[in-house]
């Protein structure tokens, strides 16, 4: 009698290989789980199980190494460390029986040769939650908890907090998709600048709202940030740093007449796709912000201008692990080069919504105050139809990264001449 051969869930083998090349700096981990899905194939559950691992195993990883650190010794090989780390996550914090989680993983280990299997063996039969501090609490280095203090005040500790729950799907969606999505099983729930919060009935890309252009993913601080620039029909926009193209979409949605610009070309790419996808046009411009525009200016111009992510940690749990203080200095110097350069752009009368996705005081508060302190020709304004939470930060506002909300710098600006 043949004994039979031990199974694993591939979903765990593909979260492992993922966070892998996440975690060595190879790539991010939205693009990087969309492809192994896509070739995978796996059934919904599995492949919902890959995406809880990957995105768990990121947000909650400095507590998951300071729980593995005592267990090893010498260098832990990358795919080794990557599913300890997805073992640890699924028993300290999903709450998985150890003894299933000791099994899968050492049968992972071994059907698909990413571990000795006697060293998951080992090490997950013995891991345990480590003493309790800040760091492990939040799961975040002390510097970027400093960070959201400063943001938010006596909020920190639920914004903290938040950063640990998954990322909920925001739509910005038509009435059609509304009930096309509900059709198909999705269940709609309106939230905060007219972005729906949506838990989708299949693939959000195989849905017929997505495919038929009547759903447009975005969170509802960045929808915020384009509410900031009021009404736009018939007019001209110009959108710097416009990336993959969304807000120009939106934009063109209601009506304004768009250019988008970006430094790097192959996003005029996406842009160009999802425009169609929606129906939609703008035009798109290749084109280095850190140098003057060759455009006649525009009544309105927003600059959603690179920057660190810190307000998005929950969604790109990874930037977390990369990040350094040096680095958001240099995209504040970076971010200060742009802003001159959108002003430049805006027509006498015309405003300027400068943005950025950081929750840090270089990034917004203290480039716009720079800004300010050179260029008198602008006055700040009030931001409009702001419905997210938010506080103040200088002369603009934070919107507050709870309840699955980005957390972003926001002003508005009026050129007086």
């Amino acid at each position: 009698m043949t004994a039979s051969r031990p199974t694993f869930n591939p979903a765990r083998a593909l979260a492992v290989r993922v966070l892998t090349r996440v975690l060595t700096g190879e790539t991010f981990a939205a693009p990087a789980l969309d492809a192994a899905l896509a070739e995978a194939r796996l059934p919904a559950r599995d492949a919902g199980l890959a995406t809880h691992l990957v995105y768990g195993t990121l947000r909650y990883v400095l507590l998951l190494d300071a729980a593995l650190t005592p267990l090893l010794r010498g260098e832990t090989p990358p795919k080794a460390r990557a599913l300890l780390l997805a073992g640890a996550f699924e028993k300290l914090v999903l709450g998985t029986p150890p003894h299933a989680v000791v099994s899968e993983y050492v049968n992972v280990a071994r059907m698909a040769r990413l571990a000795s299997p006697a060293l998951v063996n080992a090490v997950l039969r013995r891991v345990a939650r480590p003493a309790e501090t800040e760091e492990t609490r939040y799961a975040l280095p002390g510097w970027l908890i400093d960070v959201f203090r400063r943001a938010y005040g006596e909020r920190a500790e639920a914004v903290l907090a938040d950063q640990l729950q998954p990322q909920p799907l925001w739509l910005s969606l038509s009435s059609a998709g509304v009930r096309s999505l509900e059709a198909e099983g999705s269940v709609v729930e309106p939230g905060p600048q007219g972005v729906d919060r949506v838990v989708l009935a299949r693939p959000l890309r195989e849905s017929a709202a997505y495919r038929c252009g009547q759903a447009q993913p975005i969170n509802p601080a960045s929808m915020a940030v384009v509410d900031a620039l009021g009404d736009v029909e018939g007019r001209r926009v110009l959108d710097l740093a416009g990336g993959a193209g969304v807000k120009a979409a939106l934009l063109a949605a209601r009506g304004a007449r768009v250019t988008s610009v970006d430094v790097i070309a192959r996003k005029h790419e996406a842009a160009r796709a999802n425009l169609k996808r929606l129906g939609l046009r703008a035009d798109l411009l290749t084109h280095d912000l850190t140098q003057p525009l060759d455009l006649p200016p525009a009544p309105l111009v927003l600059l959603d201008a690179p920057c660190t992510g810190t307000g998005t940690l929950r969604a790109h749990p990874e930037i977390k692990l990369r990040l350094t203080p040096e680095a958001v200095e240099e995209m504040a110097a970076l971010q200060a080069r742009l802003l001159p350069n959108a002003a430049a752009a805006v027509a006498p009368g015309g405003v300027l919504v400068y943005s950025v996705c950081s929750v840090t005081r270089q990034e917004g508060e203290r480039v716009l105050r720079d800004f300010l302190a050179t260029h008198p020709e602008f006055t700040p304004e009030a931001v409009p139809g702001l419905e997210v939470p938010h506080v103040p930060a200088g002369e603009g506002v934070l919107t507050v990264p709870e309840a699955g909300l980005d957390g972003f710098f926001i002003a508005r600006l009026r050129r007086t001449a």
